[in-house]
């Protein structure tokens, strides 16, 4: 037999209040609180839910805000998720989980549905800085909020780091540190973190080997921030003729497959590697030379690259917000300069 419906009606009679009642409490109008008191009771005792479509058709904005990331595995990204959903319940929203894969057609079919499904808001980490639009949103006066990465000429708040600034400071304490062929790997071209990580590791190069080191290509390359991406780049440096004494990773992901490259070699060469990251790289990777550690994770942002740890040394004590690399069969590394937190 099919159940009647409880109406705001129903919750009405059985509060003593007026329809209109019911509906402030459960729209966030002024009520005196024993009347609240008395409608929710009442709506608890007869199963009331309200409706969540009918009251987007009178509001023309949903309850729920849309979360576009590039890549759920990311512990970045997991970690940023669990901090908006936290945030967006204290608010009374919900959040809906998208995850674009870097795929610009992908995220596109995102925006698109936000702003169909008339959404509260988006939070996007775009997934191209020249190929995501997200003019159809503001246009449309849509709340739109970049995070990590900002899509070239976007009228949006954004929330980021200065990722140049941490890749110059992360290559000046390399080169401070005595290496000289230091390498980048970086993440996919247009992405925003990774041409301003690498702009900052060829200002760092440029200041002490002049341009011409600066606008050398042999030692960068470009990889899809994940763990496979770092394997293959570090195999290709291990392979070029004179590979490079340290490596400047540009996401904590691809810093496991470098340190898994490393391992397959047998070596611990480069000494130095460099990795930003705001949460533990994961402990499914361990390697007999050197181990991410389990370092604190951050909800929102994530540690500039501003401090270094080196494969096959003693954790650095200043890189709380990093990830660490481990090993008993070394001394300590020198301590990198402190930054501000960020991957």
């Amino acid at each position: 037999m099919r159940t009647q419906l409880v109406t705001i009606h129903d919750v009405a009679r059985a509060a003593g209040v007026s329809p209109a009642t019911v509906s402030r409490v459960f729209n966030g109008g002024k009520v005196t609180p024993a009347r609240a008191l008395s409608v929710q009771e009442a709506a608890a005792a007869l199963g009331f839910a309200p409706n969540r479509v009918a009251r987007s058709l009178r509001k023309q904005r949903s309850s729920v805000i849309a979360l576009i990331i590039p890549d759920i595995e990311n512990p970045f990204f997991t970690s940023l998720a669990r901090g908006v959903e936290d945030a967006a319940q204290r608010t009374s929203l919900s959040v809906v989980l998208c995850n674009s894969d870097e795929d610009t057609e992908k995220e596109r079919r995102y925006l698109e549905v936000a702003l169909g499904e008339q959404m509260a808001g988006v939070i996007v980490a775009a997934a191209s800085q020249d190929e995501t639009d997200l003019g159809p949103l503001t246009d449309r006066g849509v709340p739109v909020v970049a995070v990590d990465r900002r899509p070239r000429d976007a009228e949006v708040d954004a929330v980021r780091v200065d990722n140049h600034h941490g890749g110059e400071v992360a290559t000046r304490h390399l080169l401070q540190a005595g290496y000289r062929r230091i390498a980048c790997i970086t993440g996919p071209e247009g992405a925003s973190t990774s041409e301003e990580r690498l702009a900052g590791h060829r200002a760092a190069l440029s200041a002490a080997q002049g341009s011409a080191a600066a606008a050398d290509n042999t030692y960068i390359r470009h990889a899809d921030f994940r763990v496979e991406g770092g394997r293959v780049a570090m195999r290709e440096l291990l392979a070029l003729p004179e590979p490079p004494d340290a490596v400047f990773v540009a996401n904590n992901l691809m810093t496991i497959g470098v340190l898994d490259a490393l391992g397959e070699a047998g070596r611990t060469r480069p000494a130095s590697v460099c990795s930003p990251s705001a949460t533990s790289p994961g402990r499914r990777w361990c390697g007999r030379r050197s181990r991410p550690s389990n370092c604190p994770r951050t909800s929102w942002g994530a540690p500039p690259p501003t401090c270094c740890y080196s494969a096959g040394t003693a954790a650095c004590p200043r890189c709380r917000p990093w990830c660490c690399a481990q090993s008993s069969r070394s001394a300590r590394a020198r301590p990198g300069p402190p930054g501000p937190d960020r991957p």
